[in-house]
């Protein structure tokens, strides 16, 4: 990854609340439009139908966020994803005055009280941050009753679940909203569908990210289905673009993706990971926001970009202010 892609975040450039906050739409965040060796170009993300044709389509995530974080006296718990054996991964965090850091402690055996006189079975470890873990009931009918949104110390206060769901939210299962497609709104769609630009959903629940440290992703439920799997392929014949609205539809999309770039409908659990050395083979183009130095995110993006074209999008983003994270501005990448 070239020195570009490894640079230093600006403390004054994490977006530390929703645009609604300071009075603006939600579609009213800054995009940046990255289009091969073309200079970066600027626009809000209102302007997203002008910005695509009629014939191309956007693939969204339909998946809903839970409030995924459930906090004790001095701890925090992150249910992140439930595994085929039904246990989940769940993140251990010790609170802090601003949020929340890791913390390095648990045992496998270990019984931990949770509100409500719930308990927790730290089963062992599935990564050096990750538990497999049991509650003694269900997990996301718990939550809905003592979970509040995961939140990290650049956001300032706590917000409603509301706060963390996109227009498109429709089956719970998300750790972290799915940030990319949260600039949309109804009258927007509204005028992405009368351009003549299609939207299609895919659902895949996103786990608990690693702020501190990146590594890389593991394994997510995810589902394509045929109705998608066909506007895909047409649009591909038709010679529109597939544009991702996130990382997440790409790994779902490519995923269920044969070498030939045709989709077919697929369900389960992905573990693909996107590089520039494994390419994209359905996706030309993607909806994102920034992320982080390092992140294995950009590994994908510079599949969809190429090095040089990231690198110059990266360094037009920090020279002109924008703002990272889930309530920040958006990049749109076009092969």
């Amino acid at each position: 990854m070239t020195a570009a892609l490894d640079f230093s975040l600006p403390p004054g450039l994490s977006a530390a609340e929703p645009p609604e906050a300071k009075g603006m739409r939600r579609d009213g965040v800054r995009l940046m439009l990255s289009r091969g060796a073309a200079e970066p170009s600027h626009h809000h993300f209102s302007d997203l139908p002008e910005l695509l044709e009629p014939g191309d389509l956007i693939v969204v995530n339909n998946s809903a966020t839970l409030p995924a974080a459930v906090r004790l006296d001095r701890l925090a718990v992150h249910f992140s994803t439930v595994r085929p054996d039904g246990t989940w991964l769940v993140e251990l965090r010790r609170r802090t005055a601003n949020g929340s850091e890791p913390y390095g402690g648990g045992e496998p055996g270990e019984w931990l009280p949770m509100p409500g006189r719930a308990t927790l079975r730290l089963v062992g470890r599935e990564t050096p941050r990750l538990w497999r873990a049991v509650l003694d009931r269900d997990v996301e009918a718990y939550l809905r009753v003592h979970g509040v949104p995961i939140r990290y110390s650049y956001v300032e206060r706590d917000w409603p679940i509301e706060a963390y769901q996109t227009v498109f939210a429709t089956v719970p299962g998300s750790a972290e909203m799915p940030s990319a497609a949260r600039p949309f709104t109804v009258e927007l769609v509204t005028a992405l569908v009368a351009r003549g630009i299609g939207i299609a959903p895919i659902t895949l629940h996103t786990g608990v990210a690693s702020t501190e440290k990146d590594e890389p992703p593991y394994a997510e439920r995810y589902e394509v289905p045929a109705s998608t799997a066909r506007l895909v392929n047409l649009t591909r014949e038709n010679g529109g673009r597939v544009v991702a609205a996130g990382t997440t539809v790409v790994r779902a999309l490519e995923t269920a993706a044969g070498a030939d770039g045709r989709v077919t409908a697929s369900a389960g659990w992905t573990e693909h990971v996107v590089t520039p050395e494994s390419g994209v083979r359905a996706v030309t183009g993607l909806i994102t926001g920034l992320h982080e130095p390092r992140s294995s995110h950009l590994l994908m993006l510079t599949a969809i970009a190429g090095e040089a074209a990231l690198a110059r999008a990266y360094e037009e983003a920090l020279r002109k202010g924008y703002l990272w994270h889930e309530f920040g501005d958006t990049h749109l990448i076009l092969k």
